[in-house]
């Protein structure tokens, strides 16, 4: 059996996106298998970083994935030498053909320096088709106003809270970044300040009971969940982000 592969060692990434794509129906499976064997490799040569790819739970022609770089500058420059690039060229009317929309973009950053994403440090190899244990969730929550110091201290103590009411683990916090992006071509949802928390599961079973346990959990629903939705401008949405085999980011 092949083993697994290791990315090129890179810093934390400083910029992510979180990157959900529409799909035509059905179409989901045959994406992923494009992506992991031919569009993974290729963007991590380039200095870019693909922390992790996902299956929504809750859709079934959705999905999702994130990619980080250094800076918003190597972003540039790592997305102008991809799309230009032949991997891309080569694949890119299949991936196309499998979507309906890819323009839902958030362009996050660390909340700090310590609270994003570790680098990834191996995957699965290329042709690997059995998805490894673990959900993710991301917890999307769009802000009444751009993030400063205050609302970050408010975003890190209600996440961790979350965290240690089940069997959660707390993955990384991260807010928008407010550079305007320099790639036109991608878009990505600017004027929307955001705050997003990754939690890492056992698998959905152990998700489901969590979720049971905040429901229950008057500390929470009395004290902690009320205090933070006042810095929020909408409710939050949780995405429910099952693995992909090759998934760096898993349990």
């Amino acid at each position: 059996m092949p083993h697994s592969t290791a990315p090129p060692a890179r810093p934390a990434p400083g910029v992510v996106e979180l990157r959900r794509y529409a799909l035509h129906p059905g179409r989901r499976d045959t994406l992923i298998e494009l992506f992991e064997r031919e569009l993974v490799e290729p963007q991590e040569a380039l200095g870019m970083q693909v922390l992790g790819t996902f299956r929504e739970l809750d859709d079934a022609d959705r999905f999702a994935w994130l990619r980080g770089f250094d800076d918003m500058a190597s972003r540039c420059r790592a997305l102008d030498a991809f799309y230009g690039g032949p991997a891309w060229q080569r694949h890119r009317d299949a991936a196309n053909a499998t979507m309906i929309d890819s323009d839902d973009v958030l362009l996050l950053r660390p909340a700090r320096p310590l609270s994003g994403f570790a680098p990834p440090s191996s995957r699965a190899p290329v042709g690997a088709t059995t998805p490894p244990a673990g959900l993710i969730t991301a917890t999307v929550c769009p802000l009444g106003e751009p993030a400063d110091e205050a609302l970050i201290a408010r975003l890190e103590s209600t996440a961790r809270a979350h965290a240690a009411i089940g069997d959660a683990e707390l993955v990384a916090c991260l807010v928008s970044e407010t550079a305007r992006n320099d790639y036109p071509r991608l878009p990505v949802r600017e004027g929307e300040p955001m705050a997003v928390w990754f939690s890492r599961f056992a698998d959905a079973a152990a998700q489901r009971r969590h979720a049971e346990r905040l429901a229950a959990s008057v500390e929470w629903r009395d004290r902690i969940w009320p205090a933070w939705r006042t810095a929020l401008a909408a409710d939050p949405s949780v995405l429910r982000l099952a693995p992909t085999a090759r998934s760096a980011l898993h349990r």
